[in-house]
C-alpha cells in the first residue's frame, strides 16, 4: 500500500472521528454545561496526542517553543472558537454546523490579506462570493419566515463567530507551523481548553449520569484519535490529494443527523452546500495550480 493511500485512509477516518464527536456534542447539547463538555472534549484528547508524540519519540522534547505568545494567541482564538461551535450545536443539525464551519478557509482568505498581506486574486474573490452565497441560501427562508426559528438564527450566528475565530487561529497555526512541531501546537491548543473549560466549574457543572459520562469521555477521545489520524495522514499523503476527502464530513453529518435525530435536510441546504463546497474547492485548487505556475514562472531558465 504506498503512503498516498495509507495517508488518504487516515484521513477518511478522522473525517469520521471527528463527526462522531460532534454527534456526542450533540448528544449532550442542553443536558451538560458547554464549559463542562469542553473540558471533557479537551482532556481525554490529551491522552491520545500525548501518544502520538511519544510514538514520534518527541515527548518531551517536541512541546519546547521558541514562540511561546504565538501559541497563546493560537490557543485563545481556538478556545473560544470550541465554546461557539459546542454552543452552536445546541441550535443547529450536525450538517447545518458542518456547512458553516467550511466558511472558515473562505475567511482565512480575507484574514491573510489584512494579517499577511497575501495577494487577493480574482479567484479568490469568486470564491468568497460564491461562499457568502451559499450561506444566504441556507438561513434566507429563516430571515424571510414570518416566525422564523429564532434558535436556529442564534446557532448560525455562533457558527459565523465560530468560523471568523477558526480562521484566524488558522493564520496563527501557519504562522507556527514555520519553527513549531504540529503535535505540539495540538498539544497546547487541547491543553488550555482543558483548563479553560475547568474555569467554568464554578458557573455550575452538573453530575453525570453514565450514559452522559459515557459520551463526555466518548467525544474527547474520538476528538483526540481524529487530530492524531488527520496528522499522520498529512505525513503520508499529499495535501492536495487530501484535502478533497475533508467533505466527506458534510455526507457524514447528513447520515447522523438523519439516523439518530430524524432530520432530513430541506432542498436549499444542498444548493448551499454546492455553493459553499464549490467555492472552497476554487479557492483551494484553482489559486493552488496559480502559485504553481508562479514558482515554474520564477524558475524557468532565463
Amino acid at each position: 500500500m504506498s503512503s498516498d493511500t495509507k495517508g488518504i485512509i487516515l484521513r477518511i477516518a478522522s473525517t469520521l472521528f471527528f463527526t462522531i464527536t460532534m454527534l456526542f456534542i450533540k448528544f449532550l447539547a442542553g443536558e451538560i454545561p458547554t464549559g463542562q463538555i469542553v473540558f471533557f472534549r479537551s482532556a481525554f484528547a490529551l491522552l491520545p496526542l500525548v501518544l502520538l508524540l511519544m510514538m514520534t519519540k518527541e515527548f518531551p522534547a517536541g512541546l519546547r517553543t521558541a514562540r511561546p505568545m504565538g501559541h497563546v494567541t493560537r490557543c485563545l482564538l481556538g478556545c473560544i472558537a470550541m465554546f461557539t461551535s459546542f454552543a452552536a450545536l445546541k441550535y443547529l443539525p450536525i450538517a447545518h454546523s458542518t456547512l458553516i464551519g467550511y466558511l472558515a478557509p473562505i475567511i482565512s482568505v480575507l484574514l491573510a490579506r489584512a494579517l499577511l498581506k497575501e495577494q487577493v486574486t480574482p479567484v479568490r474573490i469568486v470564491g468568497i462570493g460564491l461562499g457568502f452565497s451559499g450561506m444566504l441560501v441556507l438561513i434566507l427562508p429563516d430571515l424571510t419566515a414570518i416566525h422564523p426559528d429564532h434558535g436556529y438564527l442564534v446557532g448560525v450566528a455562533l457558527g459565523l463567530v465560530t468560523a471568523i475565530l477558526t480562521a484566524g487561529a488558522r493564520i496563527q497555526v501557519r504562522r507556527l507551523t514555520a519553527t513549531e512541531n504540529p503535535a505540539a501546537i495540538a498539544f497546547y491548543f487541547a491543553l488550555t481548553c482543558t483548563l479553560a473549560g475547568l474555569l467554568t466549574l464554578p458557573l455550575g457543572w452538573v453530575m453525570p449520569d453514565g450514559r452522559q459520562l459515557m459520551l463526555l469521555v466518548g467525544c474527547g477521545v474520538a476528538g483526540g484519535i481524529a487530530q492524531i489520524m488527520m496528522t499522520l495522514s498529512y505525513k503520508l499523503g499529499e495535501v492536495s490529494k487530501l484535502a478533497t476527502f475533508e467533505y466527506l464530513s458534510l455526507a457524514f453529518a447528513v447520515v447522523a443527523d438523519f439516523l439518530f435525530f430524524a432530520i432530513v435536510p430541506e432542498p436549499n441546504f444542498y444548493l448551499s452546500s454546492a455553493l459553499v463546497v464549490g467555492a472552497t474547492l476554487i479557492v483551494a485548487f484553482r489559486d493552488r495550480s496559480h502559485a504553481r505556475r508562479q514558482k515554474a514562472d520564477a524558475n524557468a531558465p532565463v
